[in-house]
């Protein structure tokens, strides 16, 4: 078994579609209009492995709390460098935490967010 995709819905849907393309730089794999839910849906990839529905909906409820809501708790992408990755982010305006070490494995990571506060981890290789 392994993990299909990740559906995310946004409260703006040009501010969230241009994070996670120009900002994390994901691309496009299909973007479909649908006018009986007035709802887009944006498939999103790293390279050609789909791996995010961006969906937009009238109306969505906001994130009960930050970050320890019930369902999902962040995303998490591997990044060869984890110090390239956060200058990258930070030149593109984002905040982004301080860069700490997991003590379990050792590795690197540190966490930003979306538009929508959805926490988002870079964790390293």
């Amino acid at each position: 078994m392994q993990i299909h995709h990740i559906a995310i819905i946004c409260s703006n849907y040009e501010i969230s579609k241009k994070f996670y393309t120009e900002v994390l730089g994901l691309k496009i794999l299909r973007e479909v209009y649908r006018k009986e839910r007035q709802s887009y849906k944006l498939d999103l990839g790293i390279g050609d492995q789909y791996v995010i529905e961006l969906f937009s909906f009238p109306h969505p409820p906001k994130r009960p709390s930050h970050p320890e809501s019930c369902g999902l708790r962040h995303l998490a992408f591997s990044v060869e460098n984890i110090e390239e990755k956060r200058k990258e982010l930070m030149r593109k305006n984002l905040d982004c935490e301080e860069i700490r070490t997991d003590e379990f494995t050792g590795k690197k990571f540190f966490f930003t967010q979306d538009p929508d506060k959805l926490p988002i981890e870079f964790y390293e290789n």
